[in-house]
């Protein structure tokens, strides 16, 4: 299996339209399950999404697909990330800590 179709198995739908996608994944990050992946994914979405490629989206995409437990153990360093996740997953996290330190600066 490529990475690609690895990446892409858990993605959207195919005739999804970008603006569609979008929203989609934008409420999906705002409504997790767990108040504290809300506040990481949600202002990372509202900030993001629309500036990513292709590539990026659909990372991002399949990272919604992960159980928030994992995602926060990966964020905060507690558990190894998976590979294909990293490139997305290091970016949310930069942005969260970015983000916390100018609301306590």
């Amino acid at each position: 299996m490529t990475l690609d179709r690895a990446i892409g198995e858990k993605a959207g739908d195919a005739d999804e339209t970008g603006e569609a996608r979008l929203k989609r994944m934008r409420m999906r990050s705002w409504r997790r399950g767990t108040k504290e992946m809300d506040l990481v994914l949600g202002p990372f979405a509202d900030a993001r999404l629309a500036g990513m490629d292709e590539a990026a989206l659909r990372l991002y995409d399949r990272l919604l697909t992960e159980n928030d437990q994992d995602l926060m153990a990966w964020i905060l360093g507690t558990a190894p990330a998976p590979d294909w996740i990293r490139p997305v997953l290091d970016e949310v996290a930069t942005f969260a800590k970015t983000r916390l330190r100018r609301q306590n600066g």
